[in-house]
């Protein structure tokens, strides 16, 4: 995979070396380090550039991120793909429930990794793999995939920054509250390495505010938003007021309307890392969990 961007130094930049224009711009020291490496990574009016050189107005700067080797430890399987968009940057994926997002122990040919490598290899790219939002394998919806270590670098600062807007669609048992929002402390729940509980001992922070869209025949359609993202965070929270996803193996294994967690990755929204654009994309509920 190769990314080159184009810079045209304007005023603001004038006087500033390389260095501090790259970091400006989101570049950390592993991505720059990786550029001084690279053969033509840096380039100022056509010729090769230090790091430490000055900036004058007008200088045109090419940087050029090659990522030559892949992800060479995940098989390639040629799995079906809902590409919702793809640029140079990004991709945003509308995944289904089922499919996991890495390869794991007992998922080694059936990820959505696997399925990209595959996409990028019948083109005849290199492609490192690397996933922005996770979503659980049986948590289906919308997820966005870097294409390039600057623009991983940028969305990952997003996440934390809580600067990517997401919205879920979750279907819960019995009727909730009109709306809510739930603070109550998450943790791993002792004697298991996937489960996770209320603590208010020894758990983190975890923030969840939901609105109920609509209710039939004994559960609730809600809009969920988080303050943060603690693994496995709506559903547990959901159950611990009371109202757990139905079809959910570790916290509420009833699968009379649905055979998954009934959880939806609905909307995303963001500032697009290298463009600046806004960016929103919406993937409609799963017929799975209609009312």
């Amino acid at each position: 995979m190769e990314r080159v961007l184009d810079y045209s130094i304007s005023k603001e930049y004038e006087g500033m070396d390389i260095l501090g224009f790259l970091k400006s711009r989101g570049y950390s020291r592993t991505i720059i380090t990786h550029l001084k490496r690279t053969p033509d990574g840096i380039v100022r009016n056509g010729a090769w550039a230090r790091t430490g050189d000055t900036l004058a107005v007008g200088d045109k700067l090419m940087v050029s991120i090659q990522e030559r080797e892949g992800s060479s430890g995940i098989l390639p399987v040629p799995l079906p793909l809902h590409i919702m968009y793809e640029d140079e940057d990004i991709l945003v994926i509308d995944k289904p429930a089922g499919m996991p997002i890495h390869p794991s122990h007992g998922n080694h040919d059936n990820t959505l990794a696997n399925a990209l490598v595959s996409y990028y290899n019948t083109k005849g790219i290199s492609f490192t793999y690397r996933c922005i939002n996770r979503l659980d394998k049986n948590t289906s919806g919308l997820l966005i995939v870097a294409k390039h270590m600057l623009s991983a670098s940028l969305l990952s600062a997003m996440i934390k920054e809580r600067r990517i807007g997401r919205e879920y669609l979750a279907l819960a048992s019995g009727l909730t509250p009109a709306e809510g929002t739930i603070t109550a402390p998450i943790a791993r729940r002792s004697g298991s390495t996937i489960e996770r509980c209320v603590d208010t001992s020894d758990g983190e922070y975890a923030c969840t505010h939901f609105r109920r869209l609509d209710y039939r025949d004994g559960y609730s359609l809600l809009s969920v938003t988080l303050d943060t993202g603690r693994t496995h965070q709506i559903r547990v929270h959901l159950k611990h007021i009371g109202h757990p996803l139905p079809g959910d193996f570790l916290y509420h294994p009833d699968y009379t309307v649905i055979s998954r967690q009934a959880l939806h990755s609905h909307r995303l929204t963001f500032t697009h890392p290298i463009t600046g654009e806004t960016m929103q994309f919406l993937s409609p509920l799963p017929d799975d969990m209609k009312l």
